[in-house]
């Protein structure tokens, strides 16, 4: 049956609660740079804008992001992935300290770090500028030994991917997890979702679901058709990110839709990012599974009303 959600759970998580919050995240790490600039006439050599750069910003990127997101709401985090041994790398390394995230980057000296510049003009995107080499083999190796090793320290795993070459082993990687009872969540990519087998839940956006099983026309062949990927990939639930109209959680006991909250949608960079990093937490925190998605749904509604990939703060989530 197709129910709506309770409107909020009627108490967070405790601040207690939520800094014994082990997460181990991996996937897809990148910079996200930001030139800012005023726009006030058009170029003489083509019909395009000239942006005059006035200001720059660095944000962590991919899953550097979602490790962002967990560490603003107090959870203790820890980054697995792969940079290069390049200046943008580097800057990687110098926020995830700022934040508190504990960081387990291999770095690879036959890559370039993965940047998406982004340039700004009159409050708007105009374009974007991707950076972007896939990881060596050996590199990838040492990874997977790494989260190995590191998954007896972490209660819950995030796996964020963003098909740029990071998680090629997330099969592997989410077996061991699941071998030592650990909740694995995964915000997918791709036109296959077999790798993604055996976690506990998944979080695809409208366009990535239907990607993988097909169009529909109505709710109920929607929820035939996410249920039967839900079982066939043997996940306990599959939360379904739907825009504008807000998000669905399949599982075995029932179908629950959670209407969109934001109030007005300004960017949605790195929302899904915010979407699993609230989730994971709230999960680790003690939240039952529906309640914690309720707070994701918020997190996200807040979060695409700020410019660019941002964070949500304690105080905006519980409002308090």
């Amino acid at each position: 049956m197709n129910t709506p959600h309770q409107p909020f759970p009627a108490s967070p998580p405790s601040l207690a609660a939520l800094s014994s919050t082990r997460l181990l995240i991996a996937g897809d790490i990148m910079l996200d740079r930001y030139w800012f600039g005023e726009v006030s006439r058009i170029s003489p050599e083509a019909p395009v804008p000239v942006v005059r750069v006035q200001r720059r910003e660095e944000r962590l990127g991919g899953a550097a992001n979602v490790a962002r997101n967990a560490a603003a709401l107090g959870a203790q985090t820890g980054l697995l992935g792969v940079v290069g041994e390049d200046e943008a790398g580097a800057a990687v390394e110098r926020m995830l300290t700022e934040t508190g995230t504990a960081s387990y980057l291999n770095h690879d000296d036959a890559i370039s770090t993965i940047i998406k510049l982004r340039v700004i003009g009159r409050q708007q995107q105009l374009l974007r500028i991707d950076f972007e080499e896939a990881p060596s083999d050996i590199v990838l190796r040492d990874k997977l030994s790494r989260f190995n090793a590191l998954l007896p320290a972490y209660d819950l795993v995030v796996l964020s991917d963003y098909a740029k070459g990071a998680l090629v082993n997330v099969a592997d990687m989410i077996t061991a997890a699941r071998a030592l009872g650990k909740q694995v969540l995964v915000d997918p990519k791709g036109d296959d979702f077999s790798p993604y087998a055996g976690a506990s839940l998944l979080t695809p956006n409208r366009a990535e679901l239907q990607h993988i099983v097909g169009s529909w026309k109505t709710e109920e062949q929607l929820t035939t058709k996410a249920q039967r990927l839900r079982e066939e990939l043997a996940l306990e639930a599959l939360l379904v990110t739907r825009s504008e109209d807000g998000m669905t959680l399949y599982t075995a006991d029932a179908v629950r839709h959670f209407p969109a909250m934001a109030r007005e949608v300004f960017d949605v960079s790195g929302a899904g990012d915010t979407v699993i990093a609230t989730l994971a937490t709230m999960l680790g925190a003690g939240l039952p599974l529906a309640d914690a998605v309720e707070m994701a749904n918020r997190a996200g509604g807040i979060v695409v009303g700020k410019l660019g990939t941002a964070t949500v703060t304690r105080e905006e989530l519980f409002g308090s």
